[in-house]
Protein backbone atom coordinates (compact mmCIF):
# COMPACT_ATOMS: atom_id res chain seq x y z
CA UNK A 1 0.00 0.00 0.00
CA UNK A 2 1.45 3.08 -1.11
CA UNK A 3 2.24 5.87 1.87
CA UNK A 4 0.25 9.17 1.98
CA UNK A 5 1.92 11.81 3.49
CA UNK A 6 -0.96 13.77 3.91
CA UNK A 7 -1.75 11.36 6.68
CA UNK A 8 0.97 12.13 8.66
CA UNK A 9 1.63 15.69 8.04
CA UNK A 10 -1.21 16.78 10.82
CA UNK A 11 0.81 15.54 13.40
CA UNK A 12 3.88 17.83 12.53
CA UNK A 13 2.80 21.62 14.11
CA UNK A 14 5.47 23.36 12.62
CA UNK A 15 4.30 22.03 9.07
CA UNK A 16 1.41 24.44 9.46
CA UNK A 17 3.59 27.02 9.00
CA UNK A 18 4.12 30.46 6.54
CA UNK A 19 6.75 32.03 5.36
CA UNK A 20 5.39 35.39 4.98
CA UNK A 21 2.45 34.98 3.00
CA UNK A 22 3.98 31.40 1.94
CA UNK A 23 3.29 28.09 3.05
CA UNK A 24 6.14 26.36 4.70
CA UNK A 25 7.92 24.01 2.29
CA UNK A 26 10.53 22.22 4.02
CA UNK A 27 12.94 20.62 2.10
CA UNK A 28 15.98 20.59 4.80
CA UNK A 29 15.13 17.03 6.83
CA UNK A 30 18.74 15.88 5.96
CA UNK A 31 20.14 18.66 8.09
CA UNK A 32 17.68 18.20 10.92
CA UNK A 33 14.00 16.72 10.49
CA UNK A 34 10.76 18.50 12.04
CA UNK A 35 9.44 16.58 14.99
CA UNK A 36 5.74 15.06 15.88
CA UNK A 37 3.13 15.76 18.26
CA UNK A 38 4.47 12.11 19.65
CA UNK A 39 7.90 13.40 20.44
CA UNK A 40 6.91 17.01 21.67
CA UNK A 41 4.91 15.41 24.14
CA UNK A 42 6.56 12.48 25.22
CA UNK A 43 9.63 14.84 26.06
CA UNK A 44 6.88 17.82 27.91
CA UNK A 45 5.11 14.76 29.59
CA UNK A 46 8.32 14.00 31.14
CA UNK A 47 9.90 17.48 32.14
CA UNK A 48 5.90 17.88 33.57
CA UNK A 49 5.21 14.82 35.80
CA UNK A 50 8.57 12.76 36.29
CA UNK A 51 11.46 13.97 35.76
CA UNK A 52 14.69 13.76 37.83
CA UNK A 53 17.84 12.30 37.62
CA UNK A 54 18.36 9.01 36.51
CA UNK A 55 20.36 5.72 38.07
CA UNK A 56 21.57 7.42 41.29
CA UNK A 57 17.76 8.45 43.33
CA UNK A 58 16.11 6.72 45.50
CA UNK A 59 12.50 8.03 45.27
CA UNK A 60 9.52 7.87 42.87
CA UNK A 61 10.68 10.42 40.86
CA UNK A 62 14.11 9.41 40.28
CA UNK A 63 13.04 5.42 39.53
CA UNK A 64 10.28 6.48 37.03
CA UNK A 65 12.90 8.85 34.84
CA UNK A 66 15.60 5.88 35.18
CA UNK A 67 12.67 3.52 33.61
CA UNK A 68 11.83 5.57 31.22
CA UNK A 69 15.22 6.37 29.62
CA UNK A 70 16.37 2.71 29.83
CA UNK A 71 13.06 1.90 28.31
CA UNK A 72 14.17 4.46 25.72
CA UNK A 73 17.70 2.09 25.15
CA UNK A 74 15.61 -0.61 24.51
CA UNK A 75 13.06 0.82 21.62
CA UNK A 76 16.36 2.05 19.97
CA UNK A 77 17.74 -1.42 20.18
CA UNK A 78 15.24 -3.12 18.57
CA UNK A 79 15.09 -0.38 16.16
CA UNK A 80 18.07 -1.63 14.82
CA UNK A 81 18.20 -5.04 15.90
CA UNK A 82 20.64 -4.90 18.79
CA UNK A 83 21.12 -5.65 22.23
CA UNK A 84 20.29 -3.32 24.92
CA UNK A 85 24.05 -3.64 26.35
CA UNK A 86 25.24 -2.55 23.15
CA UNK A 87 23.42 1.01 22.73
CA UNK A 88 25.79 3.93 24.16
CA UNK A 89 23.87 7.00 24.27
CA UNK A 90 25.93 10.20 23.28
CA UNK A 91 25.17 13.78 23.08
CA UNK A 92 25.00 12.92 19.06
CA UNK A 93 26.62 11.48 15.98
CA UNK A 94 29.93 13.62 16.39
CA UNK A 95 30.41 12.61 19.93
CA UNK A 96 29.94 9.12 18.85
CA UNK A 97 32.29 8.75 16.13
CA UNK A 98 34.85 10.50 18.55
CA UNK A 99 34.63 8.60 20.89
CA UNK A 100 35.55 5.52 19.06
CA UNK A 101 38.29 7.59 17.30
CA UNK A 102 39.40 8.41 20.60
CA UNK A 103 38.98 5.10 21.87
CA UNK A 104 40.56 2.87 19.28
CA UNK A 105 43.65 5.63 18.89
CA UNK A 106 44.68 4.02 22.29
CA UNK A 107 45.58 1.05 20.60
CA UNK A 108 47.02 2.73 17.11
CA UNK A 109 50.47 3.86 16.37
CA UNK A 110 52.40 5.91 13.79
CA UNK A 111 51.89 4.54 10.33
CA UNK A 112 49.15 2.35 11.17
CA UNK A 113 46.33 3.61 8.96
CA UNK A 114 42.71 4.92 8.38
CA UNK A 115 40.85 4.23 5.57
CA UNK A 116 37.87 6.80 4.69
CA UNK A 117 36.22 7.99 1.74
CA UNK A 118 36.17 11.13 0.03
CA UNK A 119 32.27 11.77 0.83
CA UNK A 120 32.67 11.69 4.49
CA UNK A 121 30.95 14.20 6.92
CA UNK A 122 33.50 16.34 8.59
CA UNK A 123 31.75 14.42 11.84
CA UNK A 124 34.09 11.30 10.16
CA UNK A 125 37.26 13.14 9.45
CA UNK A 126 38.41 15.06 11.84
CA UNK A 127 38.31 12.63 15.02
CA UNK A 128 40.51 10.55 12.82
CA UNK A 129 43.14 13.71 12.18
CA UNK A 130 42.97 14.28 15.64
CA UNK A 131 44.91 10.74 15.45
CA UNK A 132 46.69 11.89 12.92
CA UNK A 133 48.35 15.02 14.15
CA UNK A 134 48.82 12.96 17.65
CA UNK A 135 50.15 10.17 16.96
CA UNK A 136 51.19 9.82 13.02
CA UNK A 137 48.53 7.82 11.79
CA UNK A 138 48.12 7.73 8.13
CA UNK A 139 44.76 8.46 7.05
CA UNK A 140 43.52 6.98 3.14
CA UNK A 141 40.56 8.12 1.21
CA UNK A 142 38.90 6.02 -1.12
CA UNK A 143 37.87 7.97 -4.72
CA UNK A 144 34.57 8.51 -6.23
CA UNK A 145 33.23 7.38 -9.74
CA UNK A 146 31.95 9.99 -11.99
CA UNK A 147 28.05 9.32 -11.01
CA UNK A 148 29.38 9.68 -7.38
CA UNK A 149 29.25 6.10 -6.46
CA UNK A 150 32.51 4.55 -4.64
CA UNK A 151 35.04 3.47 -6.41
CA UNK A 152 34.98 -0.33 -4.83
CA UNK A 153 38.19 -1.66 -7.03
CA UNK A 154 40.15 1.59 -5.47
CA UNK A 155 39.22 0.44 -1.91
CA UNK A 156 40.30 -2.61 -2.19
CA UNK A 157 43.81 -1.67 -3.18
CA UNK A 158 43.92 0.45 -0.16
CA UNK A 159 43.02 -1.69 2.10
CA UNK A 160 46.49 -3.14 3.10
CA UNK A 161 48.45 -4.84 6.02
CA UNK A 162 48.43 -1.58 7.98
CA UNK A 163 45.01 -0.94 7.72
CA UNK A 164 43.28 -0.82 11.41
CA UNK A 165 40.43 1.02 10.81
CA UNK A 166 37.44 1.39 7.46
CA UNK A 167 35.58 4.30 8.81
CA UNK A 168 32.40 4.67 5.89
CA UNK A 169 29.46 6.71 5.61
CA UNK A 170 26.77 4.78 4.79
CA UNK A 171 24.12 7.07 3.13
CA UNK A 172 26.06 10.39 1.46
CA UNK A 173 24.67 13.53 3.34
CA UNK A 174 25.56 15.66 0.10
CA UNK A 175 25.15 12.83 -3.08
CA UNK A 176 22.73 10.52 -1.53
CA UNK A 177 24.92 7.41 -2.61
CA UNK A 178 24.21 4.45 -0.65
CA UNK A 179 27.45 2.40 -0.36
CA UNK A 180 27.56 -1.46 0.15
CA UNK A 181 28.75 -1.31 3.72
CA UNK A 182 28.42 -5.21 3.82
CA UNK A 183 30.97 -5.62 1.37
CA UNK A 184 33.44 -2.86 2.59
CA UNK A 185 32.86 -4.45 6.31
CA UNK A 186 33.57 -8.11 4.86
CA UNK A 187 37.06 -6.89 2.96
CA UNK A 188 37.66 -4.49 6.55
CA UNK A 189 37.59 -7.75 8.60
CA UNK A 190 39.45 -10.01 5.95
CA UNK A 191 42.10 -7.41 6.66
CA UNK A 192 42.16 -7.20 10.30
CA UNK A 193 40.31 -4.02 10.80
CA UNK A 194 37.88 -2.54 12.86
CA UNK A 195 34.88 -1.50 10.91
CA UNK A 196 32.77 1.76 11.55
CA UNK A 197 29.82 3.23 10.11
CA UNK A 198 28.31 6.55 10.05
CA UNK A 199 24.46 5.71 9.47
CA UNK A 200 23.02 9.16 10.24
CA UNK A 201 21.30 9.48 6.84
CA UNK A 202 20.43 6.00 5.93
CA UNK A 203 18.63 5.16 9.50
CA UNK A 204 16.04 7.28 8.59
CA UNK A 205 15.32 6.56 4.96
CA UNK A 206 15.40 2.36 5.31
CA UNK A 207 15.13 -0.31 8.14
CA UNK A 208 19.09 -0.60 9.61
CA UNK A 209 19.99 -4.03 11.16
CA UNK A 210 23.30 -3.10 12.44
CA UNK A 211 24.25 -6.98 12.16
CA UNK A 212 23.12 -7.27 8.50
CA UNK A 213 25.44 -4.64 7.57
CA UNK A 214 28.33 -6.19 9.28
CA UNK A 215 30.11 -2.99 11.67
CA UNK A 216 31.09 -3.03 14.78
CA UNK A 217 30.47 0.48 15.32
CA UNK A 218 27.26 2.33 14.13
CA UNK A 219 26.75 6.32 14.91
CA UNK A 220 23.99 7.92 13.97
CA UNK A 221 21.81 11.14 15.73
CA UNK A 222 18.30 11.60 17.33
CA UNK A 223 17.34 14.83 15.17
CA UNK A 224 17.85 13.04 11.77
CA UNK A 225 15.73 10.82 13.00
CA UNK A 226 12.38 12.98 14.04
CA UNK A 227 13.38 12.85 17.36
CA UNK A 228 15.12 15.76 19.90
CA UNK A 229 18.89 17.37 19.12
CA UNK A 230 21.08 16.58 22.03
CA UNK A 231 20.86 12.84 21.57
CA UNK A 232 22.82 10.34 19.33
CA UNK A 233 23.14 6.42 19.57
CA UNK A 234 26.56 4.76 19.57
CA UNK A 235 26.19 1.02 19.13
CA UNK A 236 28.94 -1.78 19.16
CA UNK A 237 29.40 -5.31 19.21
CA UNK A 238 28.99 -6.43 22.46
CA UNK A 239 33.35 -7.38 22.49
CA UNK A 240 34.07 -3.99 21.16
CA UNK A 241 32.44 -2.27 23.64
CA UNK A 242 33.94 -4.38 26.16
CA UNK A 243 37.08 -3.37 24.97
CA UNK A 244 36.63 0.09 24.19
CA UNK A 245 38.47 2.00 26.90
CA UNK A 246 36.04 4.90 28.18
CA UNK A 247 36.20 8.98 26.90
CA UNK A 248 35.51 10.88 29.67
CA UNK A 249 35.53 10.86 33.53
CA UNK A 250 32.84 11.12 35.84
CA UNK A 251 29.81 10.08 37.59
CA UNK A 252 28.01 6.50 37.14
CA UNK A 253 30.82 5.36 34.46
CA UNK A 254 32.49 4.13 37.22
CA UNK A 255 32.72 0.80 39.46
CA UNK A 256 35.06 2.03 41.96
CA UNK A 257 37.23 5.19 42.55
CA UNK A 258 40.28 5.54 45.50
CA UNK A 259 42.69 7.37 45.76
CA UNK A 260 45.17 4.95 44.41
CA UNK A 261 43.08 3.08 41.84
CA UNK A 262 39.94 3.14 39.68
CA UNK A 263 37.44 0.15 38.17
CA UNK A 264 35.12 1.09 34.91
CA UNK A 265 31.62 0.30 35.05
CA UNK A 266 30.43 -1.94 32.25
CA UNK A 267 28.90 -0.64 28.99
CA UNK A 268 27.40 1.15 28.06
CA UNK A 269 27.34 3.29 31.28
CA UNK A 270 31.44 2.79 30.83
CA UNK A 271 30.45 5.80 28.53
CA UNK A 272 27.89 7.75 29.68
CA UNK A 273 29.86 9.84 32.57
CA UNK A 274 27.82 12.32 34.38
CA UNK A 275 23.87 13.50 33.50
CA UNK A 276 22.79 11.23 30.38
CA UNK A 277 20.80 13.29 28.08
CA UNK A 278 17.38 12.33 29.57
CA UNK A 279 14.93 14.07 28.22
CA UNK A 280 16.32 13.95 24.94
CA UNK A 281 16.19 9.89 25.27
CA UNK A 282 12.89 9.66 25.72
CA UNK A 283 12.08 12.19 22.89
CA UNK A 284 14.09 9.73 20.60
CA UNK A 285 12.51 6.49 22.25
CA UNK A 286 9.09 8.13 20.99
CA UNK A 287 10.50 8.95 18.07
CA UNK A 288 11.24 5.28 17.36
CA UNK A 289 8.06 4.02 18.43
CA UNK A 290 6.28 6.71 15.89
CA UNK A 291 8.96 5.68 13.25
CA UNK A 292 7.58 2.02 13.65
CA UNK A 293 4.43 2.33 13.34
CA UNK A 294 4.99 3.38 10.10
CA UNK A 295 5.20 0.98 7.04
CA UNK A 296 9.37 1.91 6.30
CA UNK A 297 9.52 0.53 3.28
CA UNK A 298 6.32 2.26 1.41
CA UNK A 299 7.95 5.69 3.63
CA UNK A 300 11.04 4.64 1.54
CA UNK A 301 9.41 4.08 -1.93
CA UNK A 302 7.34 7.65 -1.44
CA UNK A 303 10.59 9.57 -0.92
CA UNK A 304 12.31 7.85 -3.63
CA UNK A 305 9.72 9.05 -5.82
CA UNK A 306 9.43 12.23 -4.72
CA UNK A 307 13.31 12.97 -5.57
CA UNK A 308 13.06 11.37 -8.70
CA UNK A 309 10.49 13.93 -9.45
CA UNK A 310 12.53 16.50 -8.26
CA UNK A 311 16.04 15.21 -10.33
CA UNK A 312 13.84 15.14 -13.11
CA UNK A 313 12.53 18.49 -12.92
CA UNK A 314 16.17 19.58 -12.54
CA UNK A 315 17.51 17.28 -15.43
CA UNK A 316 18.04 19.05 -18.79
CA UNK A 317 18.19 22.30 -17.54
CA UNK A 318 20.67 24.45 -18.86
CA UNK A 319 23.14 25.09 -15.91
CA UNK A 320 22.46 23.39 -13.27
CA UNK A 321 24.32 20.66 -12.07
CA UNK A 322 23.15 17.87 -9.80
CA UNK A 323 26.01 16.43 -7.84
CA UNK A 324 25.61 12.26 -7.32
CA UNK A 325 23.54 10.39 -9.37
CA UNK A 326 24.71 6.89 -8.05
CA UNK A 327 21.90 3.98 -9.09
CA UNK A 328 19.66 3.39 -5.85
CA UNK A 329 21.04 6.57 -4.20
CA UNK A 330 18.89 8.16 -1.05
CA UNK A 331 16.14 11.50 -1.27
CA UNK A 332 18.80 14.13 -1.16
CA UNK A 333 18.93 16.60 -4.11
CA UNK A 334 22.27 18.58 -4.37
CA UNK A 335 22.88 20.82 -7.34
CA UNK A 336 25.07 24.17 -8.49
CA UNK A 337 23.29 27.00 -10.61
CA UNK A 338 25.67 28.46 -12.88
CA UNK A 339 26.19 32.08 -12.36
CA UNK A 340 25.06 31.95 -8.44
CA UNK A 341 26.37 31.31 -5.41
CA UNK A 342 24.39 28.81 -3.38
CA UNK A 343 23.66 30.94 -0.89
CA UNK A 344 21.98 33.82 -3.05
CA UNK A 345 19.98 30.79 -4.17
CA UNK A 346 18.88 29.59 -1.09
CA UNK A 347 18.02 32.92 0.17
CA UNK A 348 15.94 33.69 -2.94
CA UNK A 349 14.19 30.58 -2.50
CA UNK A 350 13.41 31.39 1.20
CA UNK A 351 10.99 34.17 -0.22
CA UNK A 352 8.80 31.41 -1.87
CA UNK A 353 8.52 29.73 1.33
CA UNK A 354 10.90 27.27 0.19
CA UNK A 355 13.64 25.79 2.96
CA UNK A 356 16.61 24.50 1.04
CA UNK A 357 20.57 23.60 2.66
CA UNK A 358 23.39 26.29 1.03
CA UNK A 359 26.70 25.40 1.88
CA UNK A 360 29.37 22.69 2.31
CA UNK A 361 27.36 20.86 4.16
CA UNK A 362 29.96 20.22 6.49
CA UNK A 363 31.80 18.04 3.37
CA UNK A 364 34.22 20.47 1.80
CA UNK A 365 36.78 17.85 0.99
CA UNK A 366 33.89 16.15 -1.20
CA UNK A 367 32.99 19.97 -2.52
CA UNK A 368 37.11 20.04 -3.63
CA UNK A 369 37.24 16.66 -5.29
CA UNK A 370 33.58 17.91 -6.93
CA UNK A 371 35.56 21.06 -8.05
CA UNK A 372 32.51 23.89 -6.68
CA UNK A 373 32.63 26.06 -3.74
CA UNK A 374 29.32 25.15 -2.36
CA UNK A 375 25.94 23.48 -3.48
CA UNK A 376 22.12 23.67 -2.82
CA UNK A 377 20.88 20.46 -1.35
CA UNK A 378 17.23 19.93 -1.37
CA UNK A 379 16.43 16.70 0.82
CA UNK A 380 13.26 15.19 1.41
CA UNK A 381 11.45 13.73 4.52
CA UNK A 382 8.45 11.41 4.93
CA UNK A 383 5.80 14.52 5.07
CA UNK A 384 6.85 16.11 2.11
CA UNK A 385 4.00 16.05 -0.80
CA UNK A 386 4.52 16.15 -4.57
CA UNK A 387 2.82 19.31 -4.46
CA UNK A 388 6.00 20.57 -2.61
CA UNK A 389 8.33 19.23 -5.30
CA UNK A 390 6.47 21.08 -7.78
CA UNK A 391 6.57 24.48 -5.39
CA UNK A 392 10.45 23.89 -5.14
CA UNK A 393 10.82 23.62 -8.74
CA UNK A 394 8.48 26.42 -9.75
CA UNK A 395 10.27 28.70 -6.90
CA UNK A 396 13.63 28.05 -8.19
CA UNK A 397 12.68 28.72 -11.37
CA UNK A 398 11.81 31.68 -11.08
CA UNK A 399 14.92 32.51 -8.81
CA UNK A 400 16.87 31.88 -11.23
CA UNK A 401 16.08 34.42 -13.26
CA UNK A 402 17.55 37.07 -11.10
CA UNK A 403 21.10 35.34 -12.96
CA UNK A 404 20.17 35.19 -16.69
Amino acid sequence: MAFDPDHVRPEFPILSRRIGDRPLVYLDSAASAQKPEAVIGAMSDLMRNSYANVHRGLHTLANETTELYENARKKVAGFIGAAESEIVFTRGATEALNLVAAGLGRSLSAGDEVLLTEMEHHANIVPWHFLRERLGVVLRFVPLLPDGALDMEALERLITPRTRVVSVVHMSNVLGTVNPVRRIADLAHAAGAVMVVDACQSVVHAPLDVHEIGADFVAFSGHKLYGPTGIGVLWGRAERLDALPPWQGGGEMIDRVDFDQITYAEPPLRFEAGTPPIVEAVGLGAAVDWLSGLDRLAVAEHEAALYSRAAEGLSGVNGIRILGQAEGKGAVLSFTVEGAHAHDIAQLLDRYGVAVRAGTHCAEPLMRRLGVSSSVRASFGLYNTTQEVDAFLEALDRTRTFFS
